[in-house]
This record gives structure tokens, C-alpha cells and sequence, in this order.
């Protein structure tokens, strides 16, 4: 019987889906069908480029001296390798299992790594994108430490069972040479000396290994009579051992925080015992115990007494104390203090051989989230300044944008603003991990990457080439006062923790206007400068957006012709709604509720010195209504040409003249739906009469307290009438405010399921909801604050009482109550999207001006039309007017994104105006308006001249304007939803990205909605993906990967196709240092270091075979990691064979530049050779 696929039967309804929406399209789309498409699905391959940041939960560390590479393990598996500024690689263990060692082959390309599991692995970092060659697993022995000697080939691998085995590096086979424990400890021994934590060589005899056990016990063992020579026992568990140059001496490190220095031939007791931390009594006794010494390191110099580094060993009474780095050089001891617990620690030396000086000249420190090199050859040890992007994590991130092809003068200009803001105090000299080249990679073109932090800083990154740089840090928690208290902090931040959090931002690159959202509902418009400026005051204005609007302000039809306004709007009809404008912005306690019409945070009243950069132009603040803190702001835009922000959240919207300081619009969700319309939302509850006091409110006098109350995802309250229900909202409210972009859709059904929800037959009134000029709608300035500024305060009230109050005499007012359950809350439209064009705004209009299209969270797109005046000065006087024009279209799930094509389905951006120093000289701000392009309305013929491209988090919809007529429809998921989506530019054209939940990332061709891009590529298994995953230009994205690391991926062919170009590259090659110097009396008496033929006496015919079932052999991939995301289909087996020829050609290139250089060699050892010959040629042997 033939199996059935439910799969291929979802795939094909789903095409005769889409097939079917496209064929049902009228005679009005045939415009379209000019509409030239370039894009195809050859275009598109999705592959990883580079992964920047600090390593996530590190474990380990190495390094090549020689090459001068640092590489980093971690908990997860994952290497990262690093080089000079800008060389970086990463690359991950199939396995997932903890790094716990790492060992580099010096100067041969090549690095061990012993894992968690007990696996021991090879990587070749002789090619860009490193490749495992050997893996060996172990199977019944757990590795505890491995050693690989410089200049050898044999690995000692050191188990828990306290057994040391040997491995041959090149072929990754284990050797017949066991070390077994029982034979190297005492056979008086009665218990077992735990696992093996050190094994090293002597540096002056190949021939003696130093073996460390955990109980106390060191053995030096003579590798060829296979015995042991000494035994050095101690009372205290050992954790590290390190040799002197010389190799008659070592230093253990204990669990007491003690040092032992033993003499080789003197097993009895240690020469030296100390304890760095500890205090010493006065008689003579032994000091007191202090916390482990985890690590020691002994380096010798020529000049001068040797360096001792060691972490740990603090006393027990330095509680709370952060770790330490100690550094005892002669008789001076540094305790050098880290931020973060150290990891581990290795000293950079001159030399890669043991047997020689040293010569230590820096520590690499590896702590839990930092990475610091210090100077050892400066006074005071100061430390590098570091070239790596370490610093994403420095607060926890959360949001991120992306931005690609953007103007060439930005990165200068903000990187001359952001070099003003280094530290000083760093070593002189260059950063000494200086291997690796840089890619010679073709892409020229700047790209910025932003990202905001919970400590309300922003950074500006320049991200071109495949590099990540910081530019600038902006700091928005300095137009705050800090609160002082707890009870400051208890009545200031609706968030508990990070009040200053950046919720959301939106940049104008032209313009360079930064518009800034944060957590405790507030937003900041920023403009650039490069002069330094003092504020005497900050210009604020304070919105009040409420849950549940009334009609009380919208004007009957003929209201249009007049100025009068409603009394709710223009003079406050009852003295409770007058007083909040005059009280002060920090009173805790109004008549409307325990607190009312106060922002959540206070701007500073002192004046605000502002560096060059950003700086202030406006703070927005929602305040508080009845009591209930602002809803968290949802979608947030800024346009630099009109000179407006809009914002919205579950409420509503609001749009601001940031130029005039004065707010346009305050509007609910559903006062924005046209009259009569089929998609306007309807009260989802039975609506009850209100109640002036009654059992189920509290007992306020004042009309606000009946107004509904909206709680924040972060406040905690709950309303004493509906526990359950809010108990359920709560659920709702941590699935649904997880991620800015979180499918409002499933939390819907959810409240659907949970609640049986009936609906009324309400309908708006027939009339269109137009603005009137702001300054009429003003209650009053706010003049009597207690703050030494003037503030701009703008507060409108409307309430749902006076709505029954004057239901006699409003004929179109509409009954609200406020007695809306917490579910009907979450179910009611929130803003989502917006998206600045010039458009058509209504189907009958001819010509253009311009709009705002506003997306909710129920997959509606409604138009908002802006009415300018003229530019300069008039600017400036006039008042700008905003009318809201009705829905453009529906489509499920909430509204991710919004742009405009025109008939030759070519992008049409939003206007801006060029950036121009609005603190520079009245001449220079003169060249550069006059540079600004005048954009007057233009007429169009009926015909529809344009496309509204709009995306949801389940479809895509392509509509023609000024019809509103929908051309395309695609549906793009069904099981899952878009978490975040972008029309972006891709080889001369325009597509939709999109990433699902599902881990899918998909493109959509324009205007046609045709796929082109289909892979799976990464579920989502963390919310932060979802935060911060943005598409940019160009065929790039990227999304934080982790708390402390960003991922940048590509879903461009062209970039795939020259990754391996752009890719820095790790090893270069670089000869070997001369072995130091014997000496004639060494070499002639035999002193010096011995060497040893480790082949005899490893190799199989010597020591034979090692047991089968001991470990087993698991030859490497082979493959590049690119194979990984490469697409099903045929577009997948093109890439892989494209892959395949590259990786071939890289293979073929490498073995041309080896063959290359051993001629070389070879030419160079005949030279030598012959030069010696005629040197020696007629000498006597005395001669020599």
C-alpha cells in the first residue's frame, strides 16, 4: 500500500491556493503585468558569514605563540578564534558538549580540542572556515588533561581514573604506551590518588614527564624505564603545577592557597612554602588556609627576577570581594582586581620553547564576560586596549537594527563624535594577538549596526566587511533623574528593574534623527550634531493615552467648517479635568486617581551639558491615568522631511510636531476605522450602564474614576473584580510581551477559548474624524511645575462618564463601560506598524501628499493623511492638520510591515531632509536647506500609479493605489507566524524577507509575491532570536545569537559566492624561532636539553597496539559549514555542488602553495648545504 504524505498534500493546497488568488485578480491589475521582474530564486542561498562578540559561557582557552592566535572554548562546544582586529572565526562541535581543554599545534596550523564527552579533536585552521580532520572518542575513561609538548607529535591524555594515555596527532591513533596509576604512585599507596589534573615535560629532558594527581601526589616518570624516578607527596590537593626554564625546580598551586616549590631531587619536602594571601603568624605557626590557588604560572627573564601569576588564594575573610589576579615579581605583589570570575589565564611569552628565558610580556585573563590583556612590562600593570567587539553584552541588549548601503559620510562622522568618549589610561603598546589577515573581500558598501541595552544606552556599530567596530554610545538614562531610594524607585518605574530600557528606535540615516522608545513608556527625539551644547531646559511633552476613548470629541459633520470643539476637548468642562494641567509633573496624588497625569520617569530640571553626537531634541512621556501606569510603547517612526513622530501602543496613537513641540493626534485604535466600515472592531462584552459608586470600583468622586483602567504587562496589578480573569490575562500578557513581534493572533485564541464573548451591534456615526489646529486643542500650558524650567505639557482628557452625562444632548455618542474584562482588553487592536509614504490618501484622490499607514495587531492597515504648511519660517507658525482617512485593507495577524512601489515596482522611500548641524553657523545651515529637494503635491492620472506592499504575521498582500484594490495575495505560513519581516533591496530589485517562528526565512518577490527563498533554518528556541533578528539590504541579516554574541548571516548568492574571498584568514606562514643557544661547554659535556625519539618509543612496533574498545576513531566531516544551511531542492543541490567545486579549488590552491614553498625549502637547504661545504672544504678536524 503506498504511503500517504500528509505533507506533499499541504504543499500542493498550497499552491493551488496561491496559484488561485493570483488567477482571481480583475481587469484592474493589469498594470502589473508591465511590472518587469529581475529577481529569481538563483539569487538567493542562505549560509552563516560570521559570528562577533564575546564567547558565550567560556571555558578554555590556547595560544600560538608563534602565530600569535587566541583560541576560546566554551559550555556549549563552540570555538572562537581570534587574531589581529578584525581576524575572527567561529566554529561549533557537532556534539554540543563542554570545551575543556585546548591545545595548538605551535606554528602548524592545527589545535586539539579534549571535550566534555571525552572526545579529542582536530581542527585544521589552515583553511578559512576551520574543519575537524581526526576525532577520538573515548569510551571508558573520562579525559581530565591533556599536554602536547612544542615540536611533537604525541598527545598525553590524562583520565580521571588516573591513567595517562598517549595519541599520535597525525593519525589520531592511540599508542600501545599506557601509563598505568597504580605503577607511578607508591605500591604502599593504599587509596587511589584521583584523577590526573598536570602533565608536563621537563623543559631541560624529554625523557621525564611530570605527572600531577588530585589528592597531593607529583611522580616524575621516566618514559623510557617506564618507572617513576621521584615521588612528591603533600598534604593538600594540587590544582596546577608549573616548571622553572631550568627544569630543577617546580610550583604547585593548592587547594589551601598555599605554593610548594619542590627541588626535583629533593622528593622528601618542599625547598619553599607559601601562602601569598594568607597572614602570618607571629609564632611561626602555620598561616591560616585561604581559598585554592585554581592556577600558577613560573616565568623566568634574563634581566630580572621571574614573574609568579596566580589566580585564587584570597582569604576566606575577604567576603563579597570580586576575583584577583595576583602577580608576585620579586618582592612586590600586585593584586590586580576583575570585574567577573576569572576562567582561565596564560602568559605571553617571547619564545615558544620551555627550555629557554621566557620573557613574559602580557596575561591574557579569560573572565565569565570579558576578556583583558595586561601589561606586564609597564608600572602599575595596565592593561591593552581591546580591538574585539567584546563589548555587545556590556548591558543585556535588547533591540537591534540593521542597516546596510548607507550614506559613506556617516561612519566619520560617527566615529569622530564616539573617539571623544575612550577611556585613557591604556598601555602604550600594539595589542599583542596579532596573527591572521584580512579578507580581500569586494564589498565596499558602509553598514550600521544599533543596538539598544537595558541600561538605556544605544551603540553605534560599524559593521562593513564582515568586521564589527564600536562608533558611539549614546547614554538616554542622562535626561532622567536618578532615583534615589527605594520609595522613589517604588513610585517612578512601572518596570521594577531597568526602568531605562530601550523598548524600540527608529533612525533616519539621511537625516541622521534618532527617535528612541524605552520600557517606562517614554521617547526621545534626538538630533545630531557636532558641536557641544548646554540645555538649559529639556523640552518635554506629556501625552495622556487612554484605554477605552469616546466619541465626545469627534465633531458632527458640519463641525469641520468651524473651530469649536467639543467641551471634553477644547475647555475642560468640570474642575477635575482642568486641575491635572496644572499640578506638578512629580504629584503622586490627583483627584482622578492615587496617581494621576505623572510620567513614570522625571526629566532632569538642571541644565544638560550635551557632548557632540546626539542630543535632545524632545522627551515624550505617556503619563498615568486612574491610577494605572501607560501601556508600553508597541511601534514607534519619525520622519524627518514633515518633521513628526508617531507612536502607538494598546491604546492608541499620537503623533507629535517635534519641530513646533506640540501634539497633532491623541486617538484610540478604533476612532482611526472609516464610518460604516466592514472592518471595524466591535465592543467584545455586554456594555453595562455606569455606575457613579458601587461595590465593584473604588470610591472616587471625580468622573475619571469610572474611566477603564489599562494595566502594563509589567505592573502586577490586579482588579478586584475580575481575578480570574486577570489571572488569565496575566498568562496571556508573558506570551504576548515576550517579543515586540509576538503573534497577537495565538494569544487571541486563547482569550477566544477562555471566555465566551458576545458582541453588540454599535456602529460609528457617519462622519469623518478630521484634527484641528493643535493649539486650540491645548487644555493650558503647564506653569506652575516645581522644576526651575518651563515644560511643554500637553494633556488630553477624555472620559467615558461624561459620555453618559451627555448622552441627551450628543446624538452621535456612543455608550462605553468601563467594566471591560482584563481578556476584552487583550483582544482590543493594538499599534503595531507604521510606514511614512506619499500616497493617494483615499480612493478618490488624485493627488499625492503625505500619509502614515498604520498597521494593528488585528491585520488592519489604515491610512492617516497630513496636511503640511508651507516650509520655512511658516513652518514653524502654522499648525500642521492630520485627518484619518479609513482602512486600506485587511489581512490576518498583526501588521509587521508597510512600504510603497511605484508602477514600475521600484521602492519610493520615505522623504527626508539631508542632515544639516542645526548648532553650526546660520551660513552653513543656509547651504544645506537650500540643498533640501521641495516635494509639492503632484497630480496622477485615475489609472492606479502605485503598490502598497503590506505584510502580516501570516500573509502578504500587494494593493493598488489609489483603488485600495488588491493585486497579490500569498499566504506565507499557516502552522506558524512571522516573527519579523522587511522590503528590502537585493541585486537592483525589491523583495520581502521574512523569518517565521518556525525557524523558516522566506522572499517574496515584488509585486508578485512569487517565492524564492525557502529554508529552514534556525527554530526559534530563544525570544532573544526574535528581539533582535533584523533583515537589511543587500541580502544581509543578522539576530543575537546569545546573550553576549551576534550571528550575520547572508540569503544573497553573490555574497556566498565570494564568502570564502571575504573571510579572514587565521594562519600565515611564519618560520619557527631558533632553538636557544646550547653553549660550547653544554655541548660538549653533555648538558642541555636532551632530546627524545618519542617515535621509538610511542610508535607500534615498540609499544605496541592499544585496545580496541579503548577509544574509537571517527574520521573528520570534511565539509564546510556552509553545506549546513543549504537549501532543499535543486537550489539546494546546485549550492552544494558550487560548494563542493570551492571547497576543491581552496584544497587544490593550498597543495599549489605547500608544493610552492617546499621548493623553496628545498633550494634554501641545497644553498646552505653547499655554502657549508666550501666553508669546511679544506679545514682539519682541530680546526673546527
Amino acid at each position: 500500500m503506498k504511503k500517504f504524505n500528509i505533507r506533499k498534500v499541504l504543499d500542493g493546497l498550497t499552491a493551488v491556493s496561491s496559484s488561485s488568488s493570483a488567477a482571481a485578480q480583475t481587469g484592474a491589475s493589469k498594470e502589473n503585468d508591465a511590472v518587469q521582474e529581475s529577481l529569481q530564486s538563483e539569487h538567493f542561498q542562505l549560509c552563516k558569514t560570521v559570528r562577533h562578540g564575546f564567547p558565550h559561557q567560556p571555558s578554555s582557552m590556547a595560544f600560538d605563540p608563534v602565530q600569535k592566535i587566541l583560541a576560546v572554548g566554551t559550555l556549549t562546544g563552540a570555538l572562537r578564534l581570534f587574531g589581529r582586529a578584525g581576524v575572527e572565526c567561529y566554529c561549533q562541535h557537532e556534539s554540543g558538549a563542554a570545551v575543556i581543554q585546548l591545545q595548538f599545534l605551535i606554528n602548524e596550523g592545527a589545535l586539539v580540542s579534549a571535550l566534555a564527552d571525552d572526545s579529542v579533536h582536530l581542527w585544521n585552521l589552515r583553511q578559512k572556515i576551520p574543519a575537524i580532520l581526526h576525532s577520538l572518542k573515548f569510551n571508558r575513561e573520562r579525559i581530565t588533561y591533556c599536554h602536547l609538548p612544542f615540536q611533537s607529535k604525541w598527545l598525553y591524555i590524562g583520565t580521571e581514573r588516573g591513567n595517562i594515555h598517549i595519541v599520535n596527532v597525525e593519525s589520531f591513533t592511540l599508542s600501545g604506551y599506557v601509563i598505568m596509576w597504580n605503577k607511578a604512585i607508591e605500591l604502599s599507596t593504599k587509596t587511589h590518588p584521583g584523577p590526573v589534573v598536570h602533565i608536563s615535560d621537563n623543559p631541560m629532558d624529554e625523557g621525564k614527564l611530570l605527572i600531577g594527581f588530585e589528592c597531593g601526589v607529583v611522580v616524575l616518570w621516566d618514559l623510557k624505564s617506564k618507572k617513576a624516578d621521584y615521588r612528591y607527596n603533600y598534604d593538600e590537593a594540587i590544582h596546577s603545577v608549573a616548571w622553572h626554564h631550568e627544569g630543577k625546580q617546580f610550583v604547585c598551586s593548592h587547594s589551601d592557597g598555599t605554593l610548594t616549590t619542590w627541588n626535583i631531587r629533593a622528593p622528601a619536602k618542599p625547598a619553599q612554602i607559601i601562602t601569598p594571601h594568607g597572614k602570618q603568624p607571629k609564632d611561626g605557626k602555620k598561616p591560616e588556609p585561604c581559598k585554592p590557588i585554581l592556577k600558577v604560572e613560573y616565568k623566568t627573564t634574563r634581566a630580572g627576577d621571574p614573574f609568579m601569576v596566580l589566580s585564587g588564594g584570597l582569604s576566606y575573610d575577604t567576603v563579597g570581594r570580586r576575583a584577583c589576579l595576583t602577580v608576585m615579581h620579586g618582592k612586590s605583589t600586585a593584586v590586580l582586581e576583575m570585574d567577573f570570575p576569572i576562567v582561565d589565564f596564560l602568559t605571553l611569552c617571547e619564545t615558544p620553547y620551555p627550555n629557554d628565558f621566557q620573557e613574559p610580556y602580557a596575561v591574557v585573563v579569560l573572565l565569565e564576560r570579558d576578556l583583558v590583556l595586561i601589561d606586564l612590562g609597564q608600572i602599575g600593570y595596565p592593561i591593552f586596549e581591546n580591538p574585539y567587539p567584546l563589548t555587545i553584552h556590556e548591558s543585556p541588549v535588547t533591540c537591534c537594527e540593521y542597516f546596510a548601503d548607507c550614506p559613506a559620510e556617516l561612519i566619520p562622522a560617527l566615529y569622530s563624535v564616539g573617539s571623544r568618549q575612550k577611556r585613557q589610561g591604556y598601555s602604550k603598546k600594539e595589542w599583542p594577538i596579532s596573527g591572521g589577515n584580512w579578507g580581500q573581500g569586494t564589498q565596499s558598501y558602509p553598514e550600521i549596526m544599533i543596538t539598544g541595552h537595558a541600561d538605556g544606552s544605544i551603540k553605534f556599530w560599524d559593521a562593513s566587511a564582515l568586521m564589527l567596530q564600536v562608533l558611539y554610545k549614546l547614554k538616554t538614562a542622562k535626561v532622567f533623574e536618578r532615583a534615589r531610594g527605594k520609595e522613589d524607585k517604588a513610585n517612578a518605574d512601572i518596570v521594577e528593574e531597568d526602568p531605562f530600557a530601550i523598548q524600540t528606535l527608529c533612525w533616519c540615516p539621511e537625516s541622521r534623527m534618532l527617535c528612541v522608545a524605552g520600557v517606562s513608556a517614554h521617547i526621545i527625539v534626538y538630533r545630531f550634531s557636532k558641536q557641544e551644547v548646554t540645555a538649559a531646559e529639556v523640552q518635554l511633552l506629556e501625552v495622556r493615552l487612554q484605554c477605552e476613548l469616546s466619541d465626545v470629541d469627534s465633531p458632527d459633520p458640519a463641525g469641520e467648517q468651524t473651530p469649536t470643539l467639543p467641551t471634553s476637548v477644547g475647555a475642560p468642562p468640570s474642575p477635575q479635568e482642568a486641575e491635572p494641567a496644572t499640578q506638578p509633573s512629580t504629584g503622586s496624588t490627583s483627584s482622578d486617581g492615587p496617581r494621576d497625569n505623572s510620567p513614570c520617569l522625571q526629566v532632569r530640571s538642571a541644565a544638560l551639558k550635551q557632548s557632540p553626537g546626539y542630543q535632545v531634541e524632545l522627551v515624550i512621556q505617556l503619563v498615568w491615568v486612574s491610577g494605572e501606569p501607560p501601556q508600553q510603547i508597541t511601534s514607534l517612526a519619525i520622519n524627518s522631511s514633515y518633521g513628526l513622530v508617531v507612536f502607538g501602543n494598546s491604546n492608541g496613537l499620537a503623533v507629535v510636531d517635534y519641530l513646533q513641540k506640540t501634539l497633532l493626534l491623541n486617538l484610540g485604535t478604533s476612532e482611526l476605522y472609516s464610518p460604516s466600515e466592514p472592518y471595524q472592531r466591535q465592543p467584545r462584552s455586554p456594555r453595562k450602564a455606569r455606575q457613579p459608586s458601587g461595590a465593584l470600583c473604588d470610591s472616587n468622586d471625580g468622573p475619571n474614576a469610572s474611566e477603564e483602567r489599562c494595566k502594563s504587562p509589567t505592573s502586577g496589578s490586579t482588579s478586584p473584580c475580575n481575578s480570574d480573569e486577570d489571572r488569565k490575562a496575566k498568562f496571556i500578557k508573558k506570551v504576548k510581551y515576550k517579543s515586540r513581534r509576538f503573534s497577537k493572533t495565538v494569544a487571541n485564541d486563547f482569550a477566544r477559548m477562555s471566555r465566551k464573548i458576545s458582541s453588540s451591534n454599535e456602529q460609528k456615526p457617519n462622519t469623518e474624524w478630521r484634527s484641528l489646529p493643535c493649539r486650540n486643542r491645548i487644555c493650558h500650558s503647564d506653569d506652575g511645575m516645581t522644576t526651575s524650567r518651563k515644560s511643554v505639557k500637553l494633556v488630553f482628557s477624555r472620559t467615558s462618564s461624561d459620555v453618559n452625562f451627555n448622552s441627551k444632548d450628543n446624538s452621535f455618542s456612543r455608550s462605553r463601560s468601563s467594566s471591560v474584562t482584563s481578556i476584552d482588553r487583550e483582544s482590543r487592536d493594538a499599534i503595531s506598524s507604521f510606514c511614512f509614504c506619499e500616497t493617494f490618501p483615499r480612493k478618490t484622490e488624485s493627488l499625492l501628499g503625505p500619509c502614515v499607514l498604520v498597521g494593528t495587531t488585528q491585520g488592519t492597515v489604515m491610512m492617516v493623511a497630513v496636511s503640511l504648511p508651507p516650509g520655512g519660517d511658516q513652518r514653524l507658525l502654522q499648525p500642521v492638520g492630520i485627518s484619518s482617512c479609513g482602512t486600506v485593507a485587511r489581512l490576518k495577524g498583526g501588521i509587521l510591515t508597510m512600504a510603497l512601489l511605484d508602477a514600475t515596482g521600484a521602492l519610493l522611500p520615505a522623504s527626508y531632509e539631508p542632515w544639516y548641524d542645526s548648532n553650526a553657523s546660520d551660513e552653513e545651515k543656509e547651504k544645506s536647506r537650500r540643498r533640501r529637494p521641495a516635494t509639492p503635491p503632484s497630480s496622477q492620472d485615475s489609472q492606479d500609479s502605485q503598490f502598497a506592499v503590506l505584510c502580516s504575521e501570516k500573509q502578504a498582500k500587494v494593493v493598488a493605489m489609489p483603488s485600495q484594490t488588491r493585486v497579490h495575495k500569498h499566504n506565507i505560513t499557516e502552522s506558524s507566524f512571522v516573527l519579523r519581516a522587511d522590503v528590502v533591496q537585493m541585486a537592483g530589485a525589491n523583495c520581502i524577507a521574512c523569518f517565521c517562528a518556525n525557524g523558516h526565512i522566506m522572499t517574496l518577490s515584488l509585486p508578485s509575491l512569487r517565492p524564492l527563498l525557502d529554508v529552514n533554518y534556525l527554530p526559534l528556541t530563544d525570544m532573544r532570536i526574535a528581539r533582535t533578528f533584523c533583515f537589511s539590504n543587500l541580502g544581509q541579516a543578522l539576530y543575537l545569537t546569545s546573550p553576549t554574541e551576534v550571528q550575520r548571516i547572508t540569503y544573497s548568492q553573490d555574497t556566498c559566492d565570494n564568502l570564502q574571498e571575504m573571510l579572514s584568514e587565521l594562519f600565515t606562514p611564519v618560520e619557527t624561532p631558533e632553538a636557544p643557544n646550547r653553549g660550547f661547554f653544554k655541548g660538549l659535556f653533555g648538558g642541555g636539553a636532551q632530546s627524545l625519539d618519542r617515535e621509538d618509543l610511542f610508535g607500534e612496533t615498540t609499544a605496541g597496539k592499544a585496545s580496541r574498545s579503548l577509544a574509537q576513531h571517527i574520521p573528520g566531516p570534511g565539509s564546510m559549514e556552509g553545506m549546513k544551511g543549504a537549501a532543499s531542492g535543486v537550489v539546494g543541490d546546485l549550492a552544494r555542488a558550487r560548494i563542493a567545486l570551492d571547497e576543491r579549488g581552496q584544497k587544490l590552491g593550498e597543495l599549489e602553495e605547500r608544493t610552492a614553498a617546499m621548493m623553496a625549502s628545498a633550494e634554501s637547504f641545497s644553498k646552505h648545504a653547499h655554502d657549508m661545504m666550501v666553508k669546511y672544504k679544506d679545514k682539519k678536524w682541530y680546526q673546527l
